[in-house]
C-alpha cells in the first residue's frame, strides 16, 4: 500500500480532483477503497496526489502538455518508458509502453527498449532520443554533443524543447512513485542482505579471499 494515506471520495471539495475521480474510476466508487481505474492500474497515485490540490493540479496541467505539443508522440513515449526503466519505476514504464503499443509502435520494438544500446529496430533518431534520455536520467543531464547534434540535425529545438521537459517531467514521477510506493511501485526492495543461515559461524571473508 503507498507510503501515504489515500483521500476518500467524503473529503474531496476539490472539484478538479472529483472530475478525475468520476472520470478514471466512475461517479459510484471511493478510489481510495474500491481501487482500480479504467486503465486497469491500482488508481493510488490519484489518491494520494490529492492529499494537495495546488500539486494535484500542477501534475494535471503538465499531462495537458501533450494536446499542443510538436514532438512526435512515438518519440515522446519512447523518453518516457526509457525514463521510467532508466528511474526503475515498473509503473511509468509499463504505462508508456502500453501507450507506445496504442500508437502503433511494434511489440519488438518496445520489447527492446531496456537493451536499446545493442538493438537494430531503432531508427538514428530514436537511438539518439534513447541515449538523450540515459543521459538525463542516469547522467543528470550531462549529454554527450553527438547524441544532441542528432536530434538538431532531426528535430526543431521547440521539439527537443518538449522532449527535455517531458522526459524530465517522468523521471520526476518515476521517482515520486517509488518513493511513495505507488501503482506498480508498491513492490518490496530488491536488495538486502542474504543472512547466513542459522548455527553456521561466519568467516573473515577478507583474510579469506586475499588468501591469508
Amino acid at each position: 500500500m503507498p507510503r501515504l494515506r489515500e483521500v476518500p471520495r467524503a473529503e474531496v471539495t476539490d472539484e478538479k480532483i472529483l472530475f478525475f475521480y468520476d472520470r478514471l474510476f466512475g461517479p459510484d466508487k471511493d478510489p481510495a477503497v474500491d481501487h482500480g481505474t479504467i486503465h486497469a492500474t491500482p488508481g493510488d497515485w490519484w489518491t494520494v496526489f490529492a492529499q494537495s490540490p495546488d500539486v494535484f493540479r500542477h501534475a494535471v496541467r503538465g499531462f495537458a502538455l501533450y494536446r499542443n505539443a510538436k514532438l512526435d508522440p512515438q518519440l515522446r513515449e519512447l523518453g518516457q518508458a526509457r525514463a521510467g526503466y532508466a528511474c526503475g519505476s515498473q509503473f511509468v514504464f509499463s504505462q508508456h509502453c502500453k501507450q507506445m503499443r496504442s500508437l502503433g509502435m511494434a511489440d519488438e520494438k518496445i520489447a527492446a527498449i531496456p537493451h536499446w544500446q545493442v538493438s537494430d529496430l531503432f531508427s538514428l533518431l530514436e537511438r539518439a532520443v534513447l541515449a538523450y534520455t540515459d543521459g538525463l536520467v542516469h547522467d543528470g543531464g550531462r549529454v554527450p554533443d553527438e547524441v544532441f547534434a542528432v536530434l538538431q540535425a532531426e528535430l526543431s529545438d521547440a521539439e527537443i524543447l518538449e522532449l527535455t521537459y517531458i522526459t524530465c517531467m517522468y523521471d520526476m514521477h518515476a521517482t515520486m512513485c517509488r518513493a511513495l510506493k505507488l501503482e506498480f511501485d508498491d513492490r518490496p526492495e530488491p536488495i538486502e542482505e542474504v543472512r547466513v543461515p542459522e548455527g553456521i559461524e561466519v568467516a573473515d571473508l577478507s583474510a579469506d579471499l586475499a588468501g591469508d
